[in-house]
């Protein structure tokens, strides 16, 4: 039987392969998070509309969109919310398991623009100090802007 299964799957090869891994296999959201500094370190928080009440700060988040490299979603995530521009800089966090989600998290860097918020998703945004963060941050969030891993 094996051999009978091996020999098709090399008769099928290319764009049926993978449409066949595609229906075999689990589907994920990736959920892309970005830590964004300025140059004097403080961090970008963002009170979001749709989080539970008392956890309602956090990092600029958002889901990948088809073809989309994570990086650049911090980018347009962050754009999107905020106005402002970033710069990507070096992955801080990978973790897969939660349900059907991938999370990634990106440091980045501010470069430009001016705070424009998008009241549908976003009440407030504001820069804080790694030293003096607010109330109601989710606690991920929080280990993020330390360095630390959120997985413990």
């Amino acid at each position: 039987m094996k051999r009978i299964i091996a020999r098709l799957w090399r008769i099928i090869r290319g764009p049926m392969q993978w449409r066949v891994l595609w229906l075999a296999h689990s589907k994920f959201m990736v959920g892309v998070t970005g830590v964004v500094r300025r140059d004097d370190g403080w961090v970008l928080l963002l009170r979001h509309r749709m989080w539970p009440p008392e956890r309602q700060w956090g990092l600029p988040t958002g889901y990948a969109v088809k073809g989309e490299e994570f990086a650049q979603t911090v980018v347009r995530e962050v754009r999107e919310e905020t106005g402002l521009e970033v710069k990507p800089g070096a992955l801080v966090h990978l973790k897969s398991g939660y349900k059907l989600r991938v999370e990634v998290a990106y440091e980045a860097h501010l470069v430009g623009g001016d705070m424009k918020i998008d009241s549908f998703e976003i009440l407030e945004g504001k820069w804080f100090s790694p030293d003096n963060l607010p109330e109601g941050l989710q606690e991920s969030h929080r280990l993020l802007i330390l360095g630390k891993d959120p997985n413990g």
